[in-house]
């Protein structure tokens, strides 16, 4: 069964070449949240944990996966996927002229299970209007719906670094990547 993604297309400077005029990319866009408390009443309708042992089992995992992650090592959940710390630095010529200053940050990186990556095997997309448009009458993002389909390419969003690669802050309505 195909799951469909409504996107919008919005501008993007590259900050490496910001002489450049801005490009055009997709962006999903999300249909909603799912929050800790719907969550945990959904697991407790589907199982015979109570909505407490729910609560207490999700708390240990992230206490664990904290504790983990302190000491540097791979946090595998099982079909869930992995967390792993990743850094952001800038470059060096050489090893030898690497500092610890040149290190910019940490992430956590988060690489989806085989049934999480196969979800994105089988998408359709289909355009829809940014949320910025929509609320000013503007509808010159396009927004014709048009659909379009094709499938993910099963990959994890990892670019090395773990960072999202959407280049900017603005999620134009997508959850928050816990990458960045």
């Amino acid at each position: 069964m195909a799951m469909t993604v409504s996107y919008s297309v919005v501008p993007r400077k590259n900050p490496a070449k910001k002489d450049e005029p801005a490009k055009y990319y997709a962006q999903a866009q999300s249909a909603g949240e799912l929050d800790f408390e719907e969550l945990c009443e959904a697991i407790t309708s589907r199982s015979t944990c109570t909505e407490t042992d729910v609560r207490a089992s999700i708390s240990g995992i992230l206490y664990e996966a904290k504790r983990s992650l302190k000491a540097g090592r791979i946090v595998r959940l099982g079909d869930l996927g992995s967390l792993q710390i990743g850094l952001t630095s800038e470059g060096a010529e050489s090893v030898k002229e690497f500092a610890t200053s040149m290190i910019k940050g940490a992430h956590i990186i988060f690489r989806p299970g085989k049934q999480l990556a196969e979800l994105l095997k089988i998408l359709s997309y289909q355009q829809v209007r940014t949320r910025a448009a929509a609320q000013s009458g503007d509808g010159s993002d396009g927004g014709n719906g048009d659909g379009g389909s094709g499938n993910g390419d099963g990959g994890s969003g990892d670019k090395g670094d773990g960072g999202s690669g959407d280049g900017g802050s603005d999620n134009n309505g997508e959850a928050p990547d816990p990458a960045e």
